[in-house]
């Protein structure tokens, strides 16, 4: 269960997400190659490590206390509380390393958070071998980790350790951009301060969108990162006119950053009958989305985010992924 806009409800996020859309890649030809293992060092290199532990032994420390099931927290460092220390109780950490109290933590969440980057870092070593693009069907989501914070279904962030990934490999300047429903407050908190990652994010407004405290088209970066960071909020029942436009914007700031290579986070919960999301796109829109990203040009590793209307997400991926691959 999770808490979704002050109630308790089934959890959106689920696996069944992951088998659509590998079903509807299957059918449309799309082959699979199994992800490799890396070095757990590629998680650190955009995590605090103490974050990646606590990932990494929360559940068996819950254990340790007698419980099992679902990790919830219960309280936060909110204002007027102390940020400066980690609590040693897991109640306390589990507090402070959340954000919110819609992404439980279960018996078997490290193993799948950790496939998933591991998924993503297979995704930009086949990029930095040489091919045009690749997919990674990373479930469950991250682009709301944070550097030292899990949220919004995502506990590590597959598309910002993919860009460190081509960083490291070679690629001199790498450019995110994320078209998930929801703002990607993490990849913004990962790259603030850095001017060889540009993040843009096309999303609806923290005005009324989750994750409410992040998004708002003022915040552009600090230091290295100074101008770095581009948001496009719009506003809920927002269509593909505006939808278009803004992705427009997106691209020509791409284009104007003169990178290397791309990451997308690819969230397809702009559809109009998602269940947690309020833009109006149709299926039909996907294919135009995956073309126009196509006409970038540039070497991109597609990294999937979000999308819960779980009976249409594998068409909608499937649509963006076969209009990306026709247009290269």
């Amino acid at each position: 269960m999770e808490l979704h806009r002050g109630q308790l409800v089934p959890c959106f996020e689920m696996p069944a997400r992951a088998d659509y859309i590998a079903r509807a890649l299957r059918d449309v030809g799309h082959a699979f190659v199994e992800a490799a293992e890396h070095d757990d060092s590629r998680l650190a290199r955009v995590h605090d490590a103490a974050f990646v532990d606590f990932l990494r032994t929360a559940h068996a420390r819950w254990r340790e206390e007698g419980r099992d099931g679902s990790m919830l927290p219960s309280g936060f460092p909110a204002r007027s509380l102390r940020r400066d220390r980690v609590p040693a109780g897991i109640n306390g950490a589990m507090g402070y390393y959340a954000f919110d109290a819609g992404t439980p933590i279960v018996g078997g969440t490290w193993t799948a958070a950790r496939a998933s980057a591991h998924c993503a870092l297979s995704a930009a070593e086949d990029v930095l071998s040489g091919s045009t693009a690749a997919y990674a069907l990373c479930r469950p989501p991250g682009h709301h980790a944070a550097r030292s914070a899990y949220g919004g279904y995502c506990f590590l962030n597959n598309a910002a350790i993919a860009a460190q990934r081509l960083r490291d490999g070679g690629v001199e300047r790498v450019a995110v951009l994320d078209v998930d429903y929801h703002h990607g407050n993490g990849t913004q908190d990962i790259f603030w301060t850095r001017g060889d990652v540009l993040t843009v994010s096309i999303h609806g407004t923290p005005e009324t969108e989750y994750p409410w405290f992040l998004g708002f088209d003022d915040e552009t970066g600090e230091g290295d990162g100074a101008g770095g960071n581009l948001n496009l909020p719009l506003p809920r029942g927002t269509d593909w006119t505006a939808y278009t436009a803004a992705l427009e914007t997106a691209l020509a700031a791409i284009r104007r950053f003169q990178a290397g290579a791309l990451v997308v986070s690819l969230g397809v919960d702009t559809f109009e009958g998602d269940p947690i999301s309020a833009f109006r796109l149709g299926a039909d829109r996907f294919p135009q989305i995956g073309a126009r990203i196509a006409a970038l040009g540039l070497p991109t590793v597609l990294v999937q985010e979000g999308g819960y209307a779980v009976a249409e997400i594998g068409l909608n991926v499937a649509g963006v992924l076969g209009a990306f691959t026709e247009a290269r």
